[in-house]
Order: C-alpha cells, then sequence, then structure tokens
C-alpha cells in the first residue's frame, strides 16, 4: 500500500477475494460456447483464444517466479544480496489482478472496436508498425510518466506501493494500484489501437506484443542477471534496446536513475542513467553460486506438493499443506509433466535459502515422491541421491547437513549412518534431527515430573529421551512388554 493512498488504489474486484476469478467467466464461457457451436466460417479464433491467452500469461507468470527463486537461492548471478520478507510475500499475492483487469478490456474491445473481431494470424505490417509505435511514443511517454510518478505527490500516493519492494522478484512488475495500471494501459495500448484503425492488426501481433511485455517485465525485476556479456559484445547497439535485471534494479535501489521501460535509450538521452550501471552488471555476472554453512535435504510428498513449496504458488506455501481439489482436478497435466520431469532427471535443486545473523542456510529437495521411498526396490536410486547431495555439500564447504523425515529412514539408510560408514573422512555433521526433537520433548515435561509413560513401540527419538530421562533420575515406564 502507498504511504498515502490515492483514489483508485484497490481494486474493483478486491472485496470478492478469491472469487474475483467470475469476473470473467461469463466472457470466457460465452466465446467457448461460440467458438464450439459454430461452423467453420462462423467461427472467431481470436475471440476464443482470449482466455486461453489470459490463462497462458499466468503459467508464464508463474514460471518466471520458479526460476527466479530457485536462482536467487542458489546464489549465483544474485544482483541484490537480500531475502525476500513475508510482508512482500503478501503485498504481491495479488498479480493476476492485472491479468483479469486485460481480460476484461479484450472482451470489451473485441465487441466495440471495428476491427477487433476477425482477425487474421499474421499480418507482417501490423508486426513492423508495432514495434516502431512501442520504440517511439509509447518508450518515450512512459519515460516522462515514470519520472512524474517519482515526483512526491504521486510516488506518496501510488508508486510508493511498487517501490516497497526493494528485492524484486519477477511479479513485483505488475504491483501497482489500479490507477497507475489503467496509465499503463493506455499507454500500451497506442500500437494495439493503431493497429485496430488502420486494419492491420493480426493474433500474433496482439498476442506476441502483450506476450513480449510480460516476458521484458518478469526479466526486468527477476533479481537475478541472465543477459550474457557476449550478447552486447556481438551487438553492442542492444545496450539502448534491451534492458537487464541489474539496469533495473538499480533503479529500485537508487530511485532516482535508470527510468526507461524496456529501452534504456532515453535514460542515456536525458542523462539518468546510474553511473554503476555497467559495474553492478558485470559484478552480478560474475558472481559464484553460495556456499552455504549449513543444508537441510528433504524431499517431496504427494504429487501436488510441487506446489507448495517456495517455487509454488505463494497462496499454498505460505499455509499448512492441505490437498486442493483444483490442483487434482485442474492442474493434472502440469503435476503429470512434473512427475515425468523428476521420473526422468532425478537432480536435487536449491529450494530456498535463509540467514540468520552471520549463518547461511538453504533447503535442498531430493526429487522423489514419499510413494518412491516406500518402494523397497527404489531404495538403492534414493540413497544414490541422498549421497551425492551429501558429498556435493562437504565440497562446498558446508559444516552441517540435516536430513529430512523420509530421507533418513531405518530401512532406507539407518538414520543416516549409511553415508558415515561409506564416507568416514567426512568433515560435515551429517544429523537426522534426533537431538533437537528429544530437546523439544524434554522441554515439554513439566518441572518436577518424577515418573514418565512410554505407549506404543519406542523409535530412536524415544530411546534417546528415555536415557536423557533417566540421566535426570525420572522414572520410565513402557506399555510394551519387550521394550
Amino acid at each position: 500500500m502507498a504511504s498515502k493512498p490515492g483514489i483508485l488504489t484497490e481494486w474493483p474486484w478486491t472485496p470478492l477475494g478469491n472469487l474475483k476469478y467470475l469476473v470473467l467467466a461469463p466472457w470466457a464461457i460465452h466465446a467457448t460456447y461460440s467458438f464450439l457451436t459454430k461452423d467453420g466460417k462462423e467461427r472467431d479464433v481470436s475471440h476464443f483464444l482470449i482466455f486461453p491467452f489470459l490463462l497462458l500469461r499466468m503459467l508464464h507468470n508463474q514460471l518466471w517466479i520458479s526460476l527466479s527463486r530457485h536462482q536467487t537461492a542458489k546464489g549465483n548471478n544474485r544482483i541484490v544480496d537480500k531475502g525476500i520478507e513475508f510482508e512482500q510475500v503478501d503485498r504481491e499475492r495479488n498479480w493476476d489482478d492485472q491479468i483479469i483487469f486485460n481480460g476484461i478490456i479484450f472482451y470489451v474491445g473485441y465487441f466495440t472496436l471495428p476491427g477487433g473481431k476477425n482477425m487474421p494470424f499474421w499480418r507482417a505490417d501490423g508486426v513492423v508498425i508495432t514495434m516502431l509505435l512501442h520504440m517511439g511514443p509509447v518508450e518515450f511517454l512512459y519515460y516522462w510518466l515514470h519520472r512524474a510518478l517519482h515526483h512526491h505527490y504521486l510516488y506518496s500516493r501510488y508508486h510508493s506501493h511498487h517501490h516497497s519492494s526493494i528485492v524484486t522478484e519477477p511479479i513485483t512488475s505488475v504491483i501497482h494500484p489500479f490507477a497507475e495500471h489503467i496509465g499503463y494501459f493506455l499507454l500500451f495500448a497506442i500500437p494495439l489501437l493503431t493497429l485496430n484503425f488502420t486494419r492491420t492488426g493480426s493474433i500474433v501481433a496482439f498476442l506476441g506484443y502483450i506476450s513480449y511485455i510480460d516476458f521484458m517485465n518478469n526479466m526486468g525485476h527477476c533479481n537475478f542477471e541472465l543477459v550474457p556479456k557476449w550478447l552486447f559484445s556481438i551487438f553492442p547497439f542492444l545496450k539502448y534496446l534491451m534492458y537487464t535485471p541489474s539496469f533495473h534494479s538499480l533503479h529500485h535501489t537508487q530511485f532516482r536513475t535508470n527510468y526507461s521501460l524496456f529501452m534504456p535509450f532515453y535514460d542515456y538521452i536525458y542523462g539518468t542513467t546510474d553511473n554503476s550501471t555497467d559495474v553492478l552488471y558485470e559484478k552480478s555476472l560474475t558472481r559464484p553460486e553460495e556456499s552455504p554453512d549449513v543444508v537441510h535435504l528433504t524431499h517431496l510428498t504427494t504429487p501436488d506438493s510441487i506446489y507448495h513449496i517456495r517455487l509454488g504458488f505463494a497462496s499454498l506455501a505460505s499455509k499448512p499443506y492441505i490437498s486442493k481439489w483444483y490442483l487434482r482436478v485442474i492442474l493434472w497435466p502440469l503435476t503429470s509433466a512434473y512427475m515425468m520431469l523428476f521420473w526422468i532427471c532425478s537432480r536435487t535443486f536449491v529450494l530456498e535459502r535463509n540467514q540468520f545473523n552471520k549463518l547461511k542456510s538453504q533447503t535442498w529437495v531430493i526429487p522423489k515422491y514419499m510413494i518412491q521411498y516406500l518402494l523397497e526396490w527404489k531404495n538403492e536410486l534414493v540413497n544414490n541421491l541422498i549421497e551425492e547431495a551429501i558429498l556435493d555439500a562437504e565440497e562446498r564447504g558446508v559444516k552441517v547437513l540435516s536430513l529430512g523425515l523420509l530421507n533418513q529412514g531405518e530401512d532406507l539408510n539407518v538414520y543416516g549412518e549409511l553415508y558415515i560408514r561409506r564416507n568416514p573422512k567426512l568433515k560435515m555433521k551429517v544429523v537426522d534431527g534426533s537431538s533437537l526433537a528429544v530437546a523439544v520433548l524434554l522441554n515439554s515435561i513439566p518441572k518436577g515430573t518424577t515418573q514418565v509413560l512410554f505407549r506404543g513401540k519406542l523409535s530412536k527419538v524415544a530411546y534417546f529421551t528415555v536415557l536423557a530421562l533417566c540421566q535426570k533420575r525420572i522414572q520410565v515406564t513402557c506399555s510394551v512388554e519387550e521394550e
């Protein structure tokens, strides 16, 4: 929220909560029904494609979110060396509001504009016009609009909401008050309306231009440098036609420089390019992968658990795990694709990073599901993946590696003892969390307790707990005679 919210700050459908998607339902249903019931000559592909295109944009943005969080967790090419606060995650959760807004405008434009219906698939002149109008009027007007938004009056009421995120993520690019999005869409509508009124529009020009905006927005806010140096070496003029993530990151840390949309030449023309732009670009490109002090080696559980981790959906990752029906029903093709990918490409990946004062920690994930841990014939494969991760951590200088619940099974690897026997020269400590669990249990026992009853079969944690209790001269009784 801006420091002094102005008018039209909130989205009109904010009170609807998760029901906001129903705003598009009548339009999407009508387009789909018309496409399915009409014959070939009367079908309008451009009308039907609006809703699938909106879904594709959501997927595109989510892929950028996952890629950015994975890459910044690894550390190589990271630009701003800070973590994301929970407040920012919550503030940026409504990133799909602008897609709903665009969808309404697309449908209204289809029915009201003269050239909105029955667009051809391709027209070369329309594509050229779109490129020229973006490089000219759109970039120029955006530059000056952006500078105006940094005036204290507009900044405090609108643009400060966007700049609340110093460490940016791809979706930071679209986190603006409703009023700002209206202004931005009016700018981006210049090429689209020109194509409409000159009857040079096409499906490729329309969808391609919006996809270009999405791609550049996401790339510029991803907080890791991915534009290779050789690209600017071969094509030096691209420096003025394409910004980089480090270029725009400076705008979020310095505020008064690097105002351009996607093409920095107006910053160079008007002298607002940050002096450290090239230095930060070089530094980010050569930044090595981070070596943590502590690694927690976890695993997946159910097939849809991939959406609940930090690389998945923030709205799910921020809450206790509960299986959602729409993940099973609607996203099963994507879930199946992930399962197939993990089946073919079994490689441990970095999930997240955290820092506690000077202690750096990372969470790594073994890409195996719970069902695979229960299959005895999969034990050797899982153990090999765990051992590879342990040796990788040892090579990076990790001091402590803790094994997640299923990665420390007694039948699988005897609580991690298997890897210690195989690699007796390990300098790193491999732990299973038993001592921490015992400490929690002991701390939960009221002071002054003289007797404790253990029920059921004793586990490793239970044995250590019993030992600790006996050392405190507390009498321990077991309900199972064998124990």
